[in-house]
């Protein structure tokens, strides 16, 4: 797998993910969904921001980066995204890595690797497959810490309570 060089500076790397961490904290305060937050950045604007919300919606669609690109498309009246960044708290699932090629993102960016789904670099090159029509640029690590330590609470605290109900 090839790994595209990062373009853009650190710092704007940072100030962004951080936006995505506070989507991943609403998705767990707010509708107890598994922490990952996605934003659309386009030449420094936000375009969208979003949240997992699969559990809520009862889709198994409606990941934080699917509905973080819908709304960005949306908002620019396109399907293709060109020249936008997407940060997302953890590495895109298959499905995500594929809306992420279609949508022609430039950049994708995320926290930390996803042992399990991720389709990135985890269990997958989908960014990196050379027969793609379009190739998205990607970076990880940034914010890597607290993304990760926001997956390691929620699920914690979900074994923690099965646990519990299991006494009754």
């Amino acid at each position: 797998m090839t790994h595209t060089p990062v373009t853009r500076p650190a710092e704007d790397d940072e100030r962004f993910m951080r936006l995505a961490l506070e989507e991943a904290r609403k998705a767990v305060e707010v509708l107890d969904e598994v922490p990952i937050g996605a934003v659309v950045v386009q030449e420094g604007e936000v375009l969208a921001r979003a949240h997992n919300q699969t559990r809520t919606r009862k889709d198994p669609t409606a990941h934080a980066e699917l509905i973080a690109i819908s709304e960005a498309a949306r908002a620019t009246e396109s399907m293709r995204l060109q020249g936008a960044t997407v940060y997302t708290t953890v590495e895109p699932c298959f499905m995500c890595a594929g809306a992420l090629c279609h949508a022609r993102v430039a950049r994708v960016v995320w926290g930390v690797r996803d042992p399990k789904f991720g389709g990135c670099v985890s269990l997958g090159g989908v960014l990196d497959e050379p027969g793609l029509n379009h190739q998205v640029e990607w970076s990880e690590g940034v914010c890597a810490d607290e993304a990760r330590e926001l997956l390691q609470t929620f699920f914690r605290s979900k074994r923690a309570a099965k646990a519990a109900d299991s006494w009754e």
